[in-house]
């Protein structure tokens, strides 16, 4: 059968019976010479065989209406004349079945696990009985992160951690940390706004649900970082577990810049 276009009379297609018309136009041999002739069609034939030897499987390949199998070159893929990747076999069945594809997009439960529906009343601030301030660095901040706490300890009546050198606990990037008493936080955290030098400093409360402190009730100065508090214990009534007392270990030398 020949697909030469140019022996075809013209059509009037207005004027001339679908059936005619069906007879002329043969669109899916149109397809396949559009598809042989595709600019990623030949790339694959000339980079397998030659400008020759492409010539030729291109000519002998045009009256053929079965789709071409190339291979696509790595790993064993293959395509179709259209571009169409098709499926290496495999033993066995996914477990999860032939189906995926047409599963509906389901809505999430509107309360999330471990979250409670809205309370009947607010918290009292009072809950709060302490606070921490994480200090973040790395190998190229420790020296702003010394100072800080240089600067801390001639200032404020507070207790004083490690250097924590690796992670610890809930922080993922070593850190130092200090406890400080309710009435400091007025004065603590717009000190540290100021003061920061660049550095990532988490600032929460103690309130006995030290999930939900560190997740949920902090403060950040400068851009926040991951906290790995999901796996603790969460205390439903927002409390309940031990909090951790403040006993400050440093006595300031130096007056506050007011």
């Amino acid at each position: 059968m020949s697909h030469d276009h140019d022996d075809l009379p013209a059509i009037d297609l207005d004027h001339t019976p679908r059936d005619v018309v069906a007879r002329v136009i043969d669109p899916v041999a149109d397809r396949d010479w559009a598809e042989l002739l595709s600019p990623a069609r030949r790339r694959a034939l000339l980079a397998g065989a030659g400008l020759a030897t492409a010539a030729a499987t291109t000519m002998a390949a045009a009256p053929s209406r079965t789709p071409q199998v190339v291979n696509a070159g790595g790993a064993g893929a293959r395509v179709s004349a259209g571009g169409v990747l098709l499926p290496i076999a495999g033993p066995g069945t996914s477990p999860w079945g032939t189906a995926t594809a047409a599963q509906p997009t389901p809505r999430p439960p509107g309360v999330r696990p471990d979250e409670q529906v809205l309370p009947t009343s607010p918290r009292p601030y009072t809950a709060i009985r302490s606070y921490h301030a994480h200090i973040y660095f790395d190998e190229d901040s420790y020296e702003k992160a010394a100072l800080i706490r240089r600067w801390t300890v001639e200032r404020f009546p507070v207790e004083l951690g490690d250097w924590n050198l690796e992670p610890r606990g809930p922080h993922v990037t070593p850190s130092f940390y200090y406890g400080f008493t309710p009435d400091l936080l007025p004065i603590v955290v717009p000190w540290l706004q100021l003061n920061s030098l660049g550095l990532t400093i988490l600032i929460h409360p103690n309130t006995g649900d030290p999930r939900s402190d560190h997740l949920h009730y902090a403060l950040w100065v400068n851009r926040s970082q991951s906290v790995n508090a999901y796996a603790w214990r969460r205390f439903v009534d927002g409390g309940g577990g031990d909090v951790e007392q403040i006993n400050p270990n440093i006595i300031p030398t130096v007056p506050l810049e007011t």
